[in-house]
């Protein structure tokens, strides 16, 4: 769901990955002098971070602080996919997307996960697998999601957030990759969870 929450960050955050840094890149990396907040709203906090380059001089990072999300790619026992529709104001268009949420202050991504799953699409379930954890906007963004598949699904009913709507739609496999082809699945973080969920099904 979008809910807002506290996002304040007092210093540097560290950011989860699945990799660590490989010694041979120092070369490569960029250091942190000083972090100043340009800009705190209901969901986004604009950093502008002054950082020394690997050649030694001294430029600035602009970007959005995020606390990060999780990504659920629900699998009925039949095989289809529970999905979401809904608008997206940015773009000015209904998105066909798998549940996500940003993760709340204090909150393990997994509880997240259960959370969104059970508010959005109006689901529990009785088994969850890591996916693993993607970057959706490095260019601009600290962001990070955690993917989880979860399987033995049981309907218990939507319990959504005031001002949220969404419609449900259930898709095999196939279905989904016929809507990506014809332009119709858009979302960057759902496509890279379902190219992670195939990875992990060989």
């Amino acid at each position: 769901s979008s809910r807002a929450t506290g996002s304040r960050h007092d210093g540097p955050r560290k950011v989860p990955t699945m990799m660590p840094p490989q010694p041979n890149d120092a070369h490569l990396v960029e250091t942190e002098l000083a972090t100043q907040t340009t800009f705190e709203g209901r969901l986004l906090v604009i950093r502008t971070d002054r950082i020394r380059l690997p050649d030694g001089a001294e430029a600035a990072r602009e970007y959005v602080s995020h606390p990060g999300a999780a990504l659920i790619v629900p699998v009925l026992p039949d095989g289809r996919f529970v999905l979401e529709r809904q608008y997206r104001y940015p773009v000015r268009r209904v998105m066909l997307e798998f549940p996500a949420g940003k993760i709340d202050p204090g909150e393990k991504s997994l509880a997240t996960a259960q959370r969104e799953l059970r508010e959005e699409a109006g689901y529990t379930a009785g088994k969850w697998s890591s996916l693993g954890t993607i970057h959706p906007e490095i260019g601009y963004s600290d962001e990070f999601i955690d993917v989880y598949e979860a399987t033995d699904l049981v309907h218990v009913g939507q319990a959504l957030d005031d001002g949220e709507f969404l419609e449900i739609v259930t898709m095999t496999e196939e279905e989904l990759l016929v809507t990506y082809d014809c332009g119709g699945f858009t979302d960057g973080k759902s496509i890279a969870a379902y190219f992670a969920w195939k990875r992990r099904r060989g």
